[in-house]
């Protein structure tokens, strides 16, 4: 499929073992961007795209999930939207979390895609099975990372991660052949 053409062969072999996949929110969902009116209410912008394949990364058996270092009302409200599995907010040790979840899943870190975009997201991107960074992720995180998006933060970036392992696991063709 097309979705892997330029994609290293050693990113393909780790996306096809994912069943996992957990992202930030600020910087991956989001551009970054918090913006907040006079009377104090918060802003952020979500990208359509990423909420558009939840479902059916659900439907394939992957879970899918949250972690974000902020607690905000419009990303638990973004989060119940989309269905995730999860949605950890205010979380300041994502690695602990993340090991949490992963005996709750019974999965093991190898099939966990991760998606960070800072300082907070490194030891996580350094210990899943395949790790991944927005085009736009400071310079260090994208040098631990396997995979920098084409993408910028909030432009799809989790899209592109869940094509990209839907398509190595053969999956892909079929949601798009379904949609027709």
């Amino acid at each position: 499929m097309d979705i892997l053409n330029g994609i290293a062969p050693n990113i393909i072999e780790k996306a096809k073992n994912i069943k996992a996949i957990i992202f930030d929110v600020d910087g991956v969902l989001t551009d970054g961007a918090i913006t907040y009116t006079n009377s104090g209410d918060e802003i952020k912008s979500f990208n359509v795209k990423d909420g558009q394949i939840i479902s059916h990364l659900k439907k394939a058996g992957i879970v899918v999930g949250a972690v974000t270092g902020r607690s905000s009302e419009l990303v638990k409200r973004r989060c119940e939207e989309l269905k995730l599995d999860f949605c950890e907010q205010g979380v300041s040790d994502k690695f602990q979390l993340i090991s949490l979840l992963v005996v709750k899943f019974n999965l093991t870190l190898n099939e966990v895609a991760y998606i960070g975009d800072d300082i907070i997201d490194l030891r996580v991107i350094k210990h899943v099975g395949l790790s991944a960074a927005p085009n736009d992720a400071l310079s260090y995180v994208k040098d631990e990372a396997d995979l920098i998006t084409k993408l910028d933060g909030g432009r799809g970036v989790l899209r592109e991660v869940a094509d990209i392992v839907l398509a190595a696991q053969g999956i892909l063709g079929s949601i798009i052949e379904d949609s027709k």
